[in-house]
């Protein structure tokens, strides 16, 4: 074995962040004309990352479950939608500016890093309350200054002109979703007539949503266009503790099963609900830049069915044949973001070691995560016998992981560069592959190295992956 041993102390979240545009995860959107601010696209690795993330997603709340339905319902929807949910009048964040560099910031946001407590469902006059009491703390982030406008509610929806050809679209606008979860409840009566669910049963969706951000920062924690993983659970009025119990309990596991450190997650429960909610939790990650919300999880009563019926005129209630009971559906939410899933994922598996004086970057990603399963290398680039060999098993295997055949440099760099991506495994073709049909593979995270016969190479990495 040789000498390994932990870096304790490194920069943090910078090397993260480097990593990720180094490695082709992560790059700001735009980037060659100066970038988009809170917009970032995926690399080569960080959409696979993101794939797998959501295809585990998936294959937990759809595939091992037969009370749950998938949606992926349009990101365009009648303006009624938003009207009808409170979006286009209370979905905002308090704003403030900084009269010295007439920054624009989130009021919520600034108090709460100033040790005050503040929620942005406060009204404006509540937190304008809190900041009047308080305004010696408040600093900002931008120039230092302590002057600051009062706060005005600024909405979150995302406007656009489609469909509109009058050139006044501003009167009459059309939004991006703000969030996944209106397409839901707007189809729950779809649902419902085309397929075989009973209460309690949910609908599972994964989609992207906007939101008009003030202070969009700490890299994709918060952006502007995300991704949503958010499933509605419809039970009967009066079940609501028990299924929200039952999917707290579930939806922390989930994140455990990734891989994710148990010490690195933890509770906060909302305590300024609004009016229609009975309770909310939010799974929070200890990113770099403290403990913040990961996924949350809120029992949201009757109230997102009851007003979409009575705005849309149409029935939304739930016939119980067996108990001839109506009712309208109570409902229990889960809600998590992809990017916000994929950085905790990465903060968590980013490790540097110190491997005999030299310095080793190492994504620790549970195999069903990583990008890349299978690194396949033939040892010596110009030696056509090896190369050959290597394609061989290379086009084997790539029938059931993702692979990546790499050639260049020696071994030891093509090691780094795979460590780098998270690559649990990578497969040696040498001169004795030749003679005794073995390979050398090679573990990640150990750095051990064993050899394989190629007819059980299928059952190996079926049996670790």
């Amino acid at each position: 074995m040789k000498n390994k041993k932990n870096i304790e102390d490194t920069s943090g979240f910078d090397n993260i962040v480097s990593l990720t545009k180094r490695r082709g995860f992560i790059f700001a959107s735009s980037e060659i004309y100066d970038g988009l601010a809170a917009v970032y696209d995926l690399g080569p690795y960080g959409v696979e990352l993101a794939n797998n993330i959501k295809k585990e997603w998936w294959r937990v709340m759809t595939q091992l479950r037969d009370d749950i339905v998938g949606l992926d319902a349009a990101i365009f929807m009648s303006p009624k939608v938003w009207e009808a949910s409170g979006h286009v009048k209370g979905f905002s964040d308090p704003l403030t500016e900084c009269r010295k560099c007439h920054s624009r910031l989130r009021l919520d946001t600034l108090l709460e890093e100033a040790g005050v407590f503040a929620d942005e469902k406060m009204s404006e006059e509540e937190i304008n309350e809190i900041f009047s009491k308080n305004k010696e703390k408040v600093v900002c982030p931008i120039c230092g200054a302590t002057d600051f406008t009062p706060a005005k509610n600024f909405n979150l929806l995302v406007q656009s002109n489609l469909g509109n050809f009058t050139g006044d679209w501003q009167k009459e606008p059309v939004y991006l979703r703000g969030e996944t979860c209106q397409g839901i409840y707007v189809n729950f009566k779809n649902v419902v007539d085309t397929t075989r669910v009973k209460i309690p049963f949910g609908i599972a969706q994964i989609g992207k949503a906007f939101r008009n951000e003030i202070t969009a920062r700490q890299f994709i924690f918060r952006t502007r266009e995300f991704e949503q993983m958010e499933m509605q659970y419809f039970v009967k009025p009066g079940d609501d503790k028990k299924y929200f119990d039952f999917w707290r309990e579930a939806r922390f596991q989930f994140y455990l099963d990734l891989g994710i450190k148990s010490e690195n997650l933890r509770w906060h429960e909302h305590e300024n609900l609004v009016f229609y909610a009975q309770a909310a939790f939010d799974i929070e990650y200890n990113y770099p830049f403290g403990f913040k919300e990961l996924e949350g999880i809120h029992a949201r009563g009757d109230y997102d069915l009851s007003v979409h019926a009575q705005a849309s005129k149409h029935d939304l209630s739930f016939f119980d044949s067996q108990t001839q009971e109506r009712f309208l559906p109570h409902v229990v939410e889960t809600s998590a973001g992809v990017g916000r899933t994929m950085l905790a994922v990465i903060c968590d598996a980013y490790k540097e070691e110190e491997i005999n004086g030299e310095k080793r970057i190492v994504l620790s990603l549970a195999p069903k995560l990583a990008p890349i399963k299978i690194a396949i290398f033939p040892l010596l680039k110009n030696k056509p016998e090896l190369v050959n060999k290597a394609r061989e098993i290379f086009n084997s295997l790539k029938l059931d992981w993702r692979c990546e055949f790499d050639d260049n440099g020696n071994i030891g760099k093509r090691y780094r560069r795979q460590d780098e991506i998270g690559t649990p495994f990578c497969l040696t073709v040498d001169f004795d592959s030749l003679d005794n049909d073995d390979v050398t593979i090679r573990f990640r995270d150990s750095m051990e190295q064993k050899r394989i016969p190629l007819r059980e190479l299928k059952n190996f990495f079926q049996n670790n992956i």
